[in-house]
């Protein structure tokens, strides 16, 4: 049983030592929680209370701590993949809801198991999930100061429970002053992506890992025999060409779990049971 957690790329974490210790103190606290959880729930479950935990952390963009768009409003995608059954579910562009990775987990048993914008929204609404206003003062005054810029942030976990299930789950709050409607990675088999040999959870700039399909690439390789290094040094190499922004977490069939970056940092955690790993 492993769980490995990532929380975006955030320029602040290698300059603000608060602002870092605070992040490396929150992803442990989360690794450490999952795990506990993982101990009587699937990797599925698992994932997605590990990414809940995070969309409720405002130092995470994702749930509360959601970027605003170019017209003022939030809107979120997340999604969670079963590396068993080999389902993948998700929403893209949902609005007011706290934690869209559980409607990802519950669009799992859904025959329409994605859905976009205000039908996302609204299918939320039925399922008893209540109106819920994600900005932070943080956030808006980012907005309002036109300070986003590129936005790198994403959170995600993959899990392997006690039966080697896997599953991987990403939720993201968006770039920032993003046109509205854009869609990003994290609802994709670029930025989220699992089966019975490997799953990955990705961050960094959705347009780069759209480009470079980098989750599902990776799986597919380690699934076709390499190595999970071997994977992910050849689908980072492929980013090269158009100096693609990512990073990538990553747990194989065998329980060996591997992160990589091509900028830095992405902040990840990781917590095997006994070991906590995090970003320096």
């Amino acid at each position: 049983m492993k769980v490995i957690i990532h929380g975006g790329f955030f320029s602040e974490s290698t300059t603000n030592h608060e602002t870092k210790l605070a992040k490396q103190q929150a992803l442990e606290r989360i690794a450490r929680q999952a795990y506990v959880y993982l101990k009587t729930h699937s990797a599925v479950e698992t994932a997605v209370y590990a990414v809940s935990l995070l969309e409720d952390d405002a130092l995470f963009n994702a749930g509360i701590g959601s970027q605003i768009q170019s017209d003022g409003k939030i809107r979120m995608s997340a999604s969670l993949m079963d590396g068993t059954t080999q389902k993948m579910s998700g929403v893209i562009n949902i609005e007011d809801v706290k934690n869209p990775i559980e409607v990802a987990l519950v669009l799992q048993d859904s025959e329409d198991r994605i859905l976009g914008g205000q039908g996302a929204t609204d299918f939320a609404r039925k399922l008893g999930f209540g109106y819920f206003s994600t900005e932070t003062e943080q956030r808006r005054g980012e907005y309002e100061a036109k300070k986003a810029g590129t936005g790198v942030g994403t959170v995600g976990c993959v899990a392997i429970d006690e039966h080697g299930r896997i599953a991987a789950a990403t939720s993201t709050g968006g770039k920032g002053f993003e046109i509205p409607g854009r869609i990003s990675d994290s609802a994709t088999v670029a930025g989220n992506y699992a089966n019975a040999f490997c799953g990955v959870s990705l961050t960094g700039v959705g347009e780069d890992i759209v480009s470079g399909a980098v989750a599902a690439k990776i799986v597919t390789r380690v699934t076709d025999g390499m190595t999970l290094g071997q994977a992910f040094a050849k689908t980072f190499d492929e980013l090269k060409p158009f100096d693609g922004f990512a990073g990538a977490i990553a747990i194989d069939r065998h329980g060996n779990m591997f992160h990589q970056d091509s900028h830095p940092s992405m902040v990840f955690g990781s917590f095997d049971g006994s070991v906590f790993e995090t970003f320096k």
